[in-house]
């Protein structure tokens, strides 16, 4: 019997066989961008191995990497396998407390310092103690710098092994319901979930001999990225990964790629077709692209200049999308599908594909994925990508199991006949009005961030007579929210707004008013998590002072 194959024998595979073709595309400046052939991105992760391997730590020690997406993140987790450790990512966002606690709750013996924006209030959170190494991209530091450990040190020799059942990473959830979780992958799981991933969801947009192309720019830390670019990536070896320089940059970053496959999360989907609407108001948009001898044109050229006119599939995931805006995206001849993947399956759990891809709703079960519901409309899950457990807290594992193994998702859902997941919310998420009924706020978000003038949104309203929506308006708009005029119109249109969802939702679930945040959301001020979700308990303390003012003010439409 052929013994299967190890995540490693694939990357020293395409080491051998894809040498010269390019992996990775790093911007450094100025328009520049350094490339990296497969054999170049072996060399220096061999390298960097051969000096964490002389540092003599314990087998599976953990090493940490704090940094944006960069090509020395790929080089650095390769380099920290070979050498026999175990890598610890952290979102190059974080605060400096959150990272003390990740390092010393993950014993890490080392850090990568790599490309950050904000390093000087972060570097007080790393342990004193701690040795670290700057990545080529990193802020000024006395550290040692990877580019001079690895012109004195020579490639670890050979094709080290790593056992299926050894510890490939710790990764930390985002912390959107408190305290970050190390949620442990072993090679094995990590292996079985790429692979499954790949013959599914790659296999229709990869042939022979043909280049795929993506982006990596959302955060390597969270397990949506790390799964379906770098892993899949070390998987398929035919992959030219691009790298985004900043913010500012995106969009220019994204025209260069032009990706055949490209994944983002609903918030950006969202602020694509802002952006569009900003250009083209969206009622004459879909009046052109009702013309027949129009359609083709204005989509193409909309789909250019965004820089997905090479895609042929893209994916969201982390939250739920709204059902209307995956429709506007296939509208323009975009194949967008949805997913359902979380940290603890390593991303593996259902995915729409082009025969199981009605909008609203996740796909199907994976192949090897086991799913039902449970008799409080729970999904469960049991993957091939089932995390090890969590680090140091076995009873959290005895918590988040059922006795037959299916892994407790905390998400709501139900299937249609054919199979097909629709996810209504999460069980944490729900809250009792005053009527004593629950109501499931995901829902409900969808229909208001549907709306072009809305960015995003929370509903909340424990103990209230009704729920209420706090709103987020997009950045186009918000210099206007001082505007009389400008007020009057958004007012009318979100009253609008509110009156449309509230003839859509049972009486219990109907909003008493709308609220227009003065200020967005964003991960700095604490009220989206890295990957953009928002955190509701923090959006909720900061407007709690106002809330009883919201009530007694008969206004369907409030400004905050």
């Amino acid at each position: 019997m052929t013994n299967p194959k190890r995540l490693l024998d694939y990357i020293y595979e395409h080491e051998k066989n894809l040498a010269n073709q390019v992996y990775l595309t790093q911007p450094v400046g100025q328009g520049k961008v350094v490339d990296y052939t497969w054999g170049q991105t072996m060399e220096q992760a061999r390298r960097m191995a051969t000096h964490l391997h002389g540092l003599g730590f314990a087998p599976g020690a953990r090493i940490g990497i704090l940094s944006k997406n960069c090509a020395h993140f790929f080089m650095a987790e390769l380099a920290i396998w070979m050498a026999g450790y175990t890598t610890v990512a952290i979102f190059p966002t974080e605060a400096a407390p959150t990272i003390r606690y990740v390092l010393e709750h993950s014993e890490a013996s080392l850090l990568f310092v790599g490309k950050l924006d904000t390093w000087p209030e972060q570097e007080p959170g790393v342990p004193a103690d701690i040795p670290r190494i700057a990545f080529p991209l990193a802020p000024a530091t006395p550290y040692d710098s990877w580019d001079a450990i690895t012109a004195r040190t020579a490639p670890m020799a050979g094709f080290p092994q790593r056992a299926g059942t050894d510890l490939a990473m710790l990764i930390y959830t985002s912390g959107s319901t408190g305290q970050p979780k190390g949620v442990m992958h072993s090679f094995e799981r990590i292996i079985a979930a790429s692979e499954l991933s790949v013959s599914q969801n790659m296999g229709g947009v990869i042939s022979p001999g043909q280049e795929h192309r993506v982006l990596s720019y959302l955060p390597l830390a969270h397990v949506f990225e790390r799964a379906v670019v770098e892993c899949n990536s070390f998987v398929v070896g035919q992959v030219h990964v691009f790298f985004a320089e900043s913010l500012d940059t995106f969009a220019a970053d994204l025209r260069r790629a032009r990706p055949t496959l490209f994944v983002s999360v609903p918030r950006l989907w969202l602020k694509f077709q802002q952006g569009v609407f900003s250009k083209m108001p969206a009622r004459k948009l879909a009046i052109m692209l009702r013309i027949p001898i129009l359609n083709k044109i204005v989509a193409r050229k909309i789909l250019t200049t965004l820089g997905l006119d090479q895609a042929k599939l893209a994916f969201s995931g982390s939250a739920p999308l709204p059902a209307e805006l995956i429709r506007w995206y296939r509208s323009l001849g975009l194949q967008l599908l949805e997913g359902l993947g979380m940290t603890e399956d390593f991303a593996y759990s259902h995915s729409a594909t082009p025969a199981f891809s009605e909008p609203g709703y996740v796909g199907i079960a994976n192949p090897g994925v086991q799913a039902r519901i449970s008799p409080e409309g729970e999904i469960l899950i049991k993957s091939p990508g089932q995390m090890v457990g969590y680090y140091k807290r076995p009873d959290l594992d005895a918590e988040c199991f059922t006795e037959d193994g299916f892994f407790h998702t905390g998400d709501l859902g139900s299937n249609r006949p054919d199979g097909q997941l629709k996810v209504t919310g999460r069980l944490k998420e729900l809250f009792k009005t005053s009527k004593g009924k629950y109501v499931a706020p995901a829902p409900i978000e969808n229909l208001l961030n549907i709306h072009p003038l809305i960015e995003s949104s929370m509903v909340s309203g424990l103990g209230q007579p009704a729920a209420y929506a706090v709103v987020v308006l997009g950045e186009e708009f918000r210099p206007k929210q001082g505007d009389p005029a400008f007020r009057a119109d958004a007012q009318a249109q979100l009253a609008q707004l509110l009156d449309q969802i509230n003839a859509q939702v049972p009486d219990y679930e109907k909003l008493q008013m709308i609220v227009v945040a003065k200020d967005p959301w964003s991960i700095e001020n604490g009220c989206l998590t890295p990957t953009m979700k928002i955190r509701r308990s923090r959006i909720e303390s900061v407007v709690e002072p106002k809330v009883d003012a919201w009530y007694a003010n008969s206004s369907k439409v409030q400004w905050a």
